[in-house]
């Protein structure tokens, strides 16, 4: 065994340090309420105590579909101290790729709101694994136990009792969004976890007594063991584009939120709506936004709401590998959006200290080992690399997929990010777009978001996507296009003679010519911010004159 590790050791620690300190806030009029640090800590051990005694215990794979709440935290701290292995998948993903996911997963138990478990069951969910069933709610026909009992079978729990894991023992499987490809079960180690947890603190300044509103529930798991109060807002976290403003404001202002975590389609919503009406949010000192890259009018506008001393920060990661680079609206804003919207890419900032990255050629095939010679200059395009400890080494019952993802570097793992970029002369990471979305034309390679970002500059553009039509090596390029909703379509000639007459100002967008608008882009359910170019190139193809 190696040294003990657990990311729930936090949790009794930060209780024993702030037992009345509130944990978790649920603002809402209905399902509402709060845990302070003594009652989340005292909830969460009488679960893993009820958990062990129905056989959940370390190893055990368990399916966690529990929607934000005051049940949520106690039952994903419950499951660490338990050393059982939380399997997280998003909802939104669809059906289709949940069966997917869970039969991959092949896990042993299920805890579910009724909602989850009427799926499960009709739809035969992991059916031939899973033998353990809890409902946090009312159980119907499907039977097993409810969280109410499993609390019950716990209640002589030891209150500072955490199941004795390794730092390489298995923590957690993570599917990915499967927004540019299929969904991957992502293996945790609780090293990783650790090293995440310090590495966001360190990135960020976080101190106890922090207050947290995070939008999307996975980068809220770990508040308690930053010693936060997290403030769960009343929202849908698969529709953040979609988000009431006031849902997020008001909570923002009543409970003095320090910091928030917002993608970058819920900040262009968020911050339309309050730029609009001059609205302050004067207790926020740190905005962080991933998932994609963020527009840098989406920044200044919401910047504007912000006191003068306050950042919107930018990480850069994966599912993973989180964090692995970052950067703020100071340096975006006064800098480095001018070389973006020139088609220099996304600056994405320094890598954190815990992270060693790389650009190494592009090649499309697996890399067996590491080796210095894969590695370009600085300034030259290529695949972002990265090894640190929140580097997680494998997927889970893929090994395809581990192979084209990792490479082998004596003791360590080296993960291919599937990202293209490069670094300036300052050491700073530029991202390019995806690997996989470059489109080859017979004379030259075209990078996604160099392109994007030229078009991205016109002012009734809400957003652009360059797609490739035809054999690859052989590509049309295509730039599709939505426009900002107020714009009619009698304005599209004009509008695409002006996005001509832009790009042909450049020499790495010259070469697109094909400009067709496109009511609304499919996106990624986990941020709605990821472009579903597979789905624009489809939709373009037949459009494209031969």
């Amino acid at each position: 065994m190696t040294d003990k590790v657990n990311i729930a050791d936090f949790l009794p620690e930060m209780a024993a340090k702030q037992p009345d300190s509130t944990a978790i806030v649920c603002p809402w009029r209905r399902r509402g309420g709060s845990l302070t640090y003594d009652q989340l800590n005292r909830r969460s051990a009488r679960i893993a105590r009820g958990l062990e005694n129905v056989g959940i215990g370390c190893g055990v794979r368990t399916v966690l579909m529990v929607p934000p709440g005051l049940d949520l935290f106690p039952l994903a701290f419950g499951l660490f101290r338990a050393g059982a292995v939380p399997v997280l998948v998003d909802p939104g993903i669809g059906l289709k790729h949940l069966k997917a996911c869970l039969g991959n997963a092949e896990p042993e138990a299920f805890i579910g709101v009724p909602k989850a478990h009427a799926a499960r069951a009709l739809l035969g969910w992991a059916r031939p694994t899973i033998r353990t069933k809890i409902t946090v709610g009312r159980r119907l026909f499907w039977g097993g136990l409810t969280l109410n009992q499993i609390e019950e079978l716990g209640s002589d729990a030891d209150v500072d009792a955490v199941a004795t894991t390794g730092a390489d023992d298995v923590a957690a499987i993570v599917f990915t969004s499967g927004s540019t490809g299929p969904p991957k079960g992502v293996v945790y180690r609780h090293r990783n976890f650790a090293a995440q947890v310090e590495a966001i603190r360190d990135a960020y300044d976080i101190k106890p007594g922090e207050v947290n509103l995070p939008t999307f529930p996975l980068f809220a798991l770990f508040d308690p063991a930053l010693g936060m109060t997290t403030v769960v807002p009343d929202m849908d976290p698969t529709r953040p584009a979609r988000v009431d403003p006031r849902k997020i404001i008001e909570p923002i202002q009543e409970h003095g939120v320090t910091i928030m975590f917002g993608s970058p389609a819920l900040l262009d919503t968020v911050g339309r709506w309050g730029a609009e009406r001059g609205v302050k949010l004067e207790s926020v000192r740190c905005v962080i936004s991933a998932g994609a890259p963020v527009p840098p009018r989406v920044i200044e506008r919401f910047q504007s709401m912000l006191r003068d001393d306050a950042a919107i920060h930018t990480p850069y990661g994966a599912t993973e590998s989180l964090p692995v680079a970052t950067t703020s609206s100071h340096e975006i804003l006064s800098e480095t959006r001018h070389a973006t919207d020139q088609g220099a890419g996304t600056c994405v900032g320094h890598p954190v200290p815990s992270i060693v990255a790389e650009v190494i050629a592009i090649d499309d095939a697996p890399i067996e080992r590491w080796d210095t010679s894969l590695k370009v200059d600085a300034g030259e395009i290529g695949e972002i690399v990265v090894q640190g400890p929140q580097v997680t080494r494998e997927y889970y019952n893929a090994e395809g997929h581990t192979a084209l993802a990792k490479i082998s570097d004596g003791e360590v793992v080296r993960h291919r990010m599937g990202d293209l970029g490069y670094f300036d002369d300052r050491g700073r990471l530029w991202f390019c777009g995806r690997k996989s979305q470059r489109v080859r034309t017979a004379q030259e390679t075209l990078f996604t978001v160099p392109c994007e970002s030229v078009f991205n500059t016109h002012p009734e553009v809400f957003r652009t996507a360059l797609v490739g039509v035809g054999e690859d090596g052989a590509e049309v390029p295509v730039l599709c296009v939505e426009l900002e909703s107020a714009v009619s379509r009698a304005q599209h000639d004009r509008i695409r003679s002006e996005l001509l007459d832009l790009g042909a100002g450049f020499e790495h967008t010259n070469g697109i010519r094909t400009v067709f608008f496109h009511p609304a882009f499919p996106v990624d359910i986990r941020h709605n911010a990821k472009i579903g170019r597979g789905e624009l190139a489809a939709w373009a193809a037949p459009k494209v004159k031969p």
